[in-house]
């Protein structure tokens, strides 16, 4: 659209003043951290906090763009670009970053599926590089999985619990969200099958007022866009296009048991296009993005 570079510049304008000003307010919390303005990253759809680097993220480009993986600031500068080698970026939908047996791991979900049609899907294992530099990556290991009734689903959350060696997927459209589990294992080239444990409770819909004033943006408002279990493996958040859930859970229960408690809720801030979501490394807060040039990167602290 003509209009797109002047709105984009005055959006950098607006954001930079944002970042430099901002100050942390009283928990919880929300605050602008960063700025992507790198034309490279104009649709991301994943992101994962390092556990090698300080103050380094992991993000990725939608469906429609080259199998790449960005190394970023947490302010938003472009750090370091990996071509993928041996994938393909049919809908790359989110990206997970974990510590296991003293290695750190990223794993890449191809899983999104805006027609319905795709039965199958394939996640990506990769070990974090040990320098931040151009260069290309190798999946380890790849995934191929499909979806148990035989149907298709649309993905684009998902998230990794070292300690089960367990992956989680939610559903993005299904009302309520229905939660998935795979095993966090070479498959060793055997197809497997996603297996569903339980259903999200308790996600806001849209208002009726919003109902009325813009249905396509309710019809969008409870779909779940991304997801990342904290690092002490105690809460899950869930982002929606116009919420942010926190679902706890007790030593004794599992993630179906978690997801079916009611969880704590709040307004996505001003993000266009929320789709990216990730804990901090420390697990502090989250990080928030979505597809948008340019996108802003908001820094979330939950209620303790």
């Amino acid at each position: 659209m003509p209009r797109r570079p002047l709105l984009s510049g005055l959006i950098v304008a607006a954001m930079t003043l944002l970042v430099a000003g901002c100050s942390a307010p009283s928990l919880p919390f929300d605050r602008l951290a960063g700025l992507v303005t790198n034309r490279q990253l104009d649709e991301i759809s994943g992101l994962a906090a390092s556990h090698a680097h300080e103050d380094v993220l992991w993000a990725h480009n939608d469906s429609g763009n080259p199998a790449r993986l960005y190394a970023i600031s947490r302010r938003g500068r472009l750090l370091a670009r990996y071509d993928v080698v041996g994938a393909r970026n049919i809908d790359w939908e989110d990206i997970a970053s974990f510590e296991l047996d003293g290695h750190h791991y990223l794993l890449l979900a191809d899983t999104g599926d805006n027609g319905g049609r795709r039965r199958d899907f394939v996640l990506y294992l990769f070990e974090e590089p040990a320098k931040l530099e151009n260069g290309s990556l190798r999946p380890l290991w790849s995934l191929h999985a499909r979806w148990p009734d035989g149907g298709a689903r649309d993905c684009e959350a998902v998230a990794v619990d070292p300690g089960l060696r367990q992956i989680l997927m939610i559903s993005k459209k299904r009302v309520p969200p229905e939660l998935f589990t795979l095993p966090l294992a070479d498959p060793h080239g055997a197809v497997l099958e996603a297996r569903r444990v339980g259903r999200l409770v308790g996600v806001p819909q849209a208002s009726q007022e919003l109902r009325r004033k813009d249905p396509g943006l309710a019809a969008l408002f409870s779909q779940v866009t991304a997801a990342d279990i904290s690092p002490d493996r105690a809460t899950l958040a869930v982002l929606t296009y116009g919420s942010v859930l926190f679902y706890r859970r007790a030593p004794n229960e599992d993630w179906a048991d978690a997801v079916s408690h009611p969880p704590e809720a709040h307004d996505v801030p001003p993000i266009p296009q929320a789709e990216a979501l990730t804990w901090s490394a420390g697990g502090a807060g989250l990080y928030a993005t979505g597809e948008f040039s340019p996108a802003p990167i908001f820094y979330l602290v939950p209620q303790q």
